[in-house]
């Protein structure tokens, strides 16, 4: 006597493939388009990074480096002008409290799109993460149907012995024997 498993491959796995794929295409050519999107809007500005910056100084500011160079130059010159203190630290009626807040406002203009950058960077990634899922669950869903026939007993590995350790007698099923009335023992 043997036993029979059979593996069929369900039909909305393919359908969940196909949506995360679409899915996923849709989320790539959103991300790109929105980092287009804001790159632009930075180019249009024609902003160039302070010569004085930390970094990246006299280029343009089109990508989140260079957006992120220009905020950081943009908080020293405003420390500098105010004498080291923030806009919360200066007088209501002190005239360098307008040009901190100005600074300020620049600045957190530059870091929402380095922001946006980051948002665009990650759903592009997770995009090519659902078309690679997606992918893979089509494929395993369009396998054919499998039937996996075992007998009843295992048969033993080569040698009698099943694993390392096992004893050879264990390895083999236990059989019952028929014994004749009137034999030794109790029966």
């Amino acid at each position: 006597m043997s036993s029979t498993v059979t593996v069929r491959p369900t039909g909305g796995v393919r359908g969940i493939g196909l949506v995360s794929i679409l899915a996923g295409l849709l989320m790539i050519l959103a991300g790109v388009g929105v980092w287009v999107l804001v790159a632009s809007q930075l180019a249009d500005e024609d902003i160039t990074v302070a010569e004085d910056a930390r970094f990246l100084d006299g280029q343009p500011v089109r990508g989140p480096l260079t957006a992120y160079a220009q905020a950081d130059i943009i908080n020293h010159h405003a420390l500098a002008e105010s004498g080291g203190r923030t806009y919360a630290e200066l007088e209501q009626g002190d005239p360098l409290r307008e040009v901190v807040m100005t600074a300020s406002f620049l600045r957190a203009s530059l870091f929402t799109s380095v922001v946006a950058f980051g948002l665009c960077a990650l759903v592009v990634a997770l995009g090519v993460l659902f078309v690679l899922l997606g992918t893979a669950l089509r494929r395993l869903a369009g396998r054919p149907e499998v039937s996996v026939s075992a007998p009843e007993h295992p048969v033993p590995a080569a040698g009698g012995v099943a694993g390392r350790h096992a004893d050879p007698a264990s390895a083999q099923p236990p059989v019952a024997t028929p014994r004749p009335s009137g034999a030794d023992g109790p029966g």
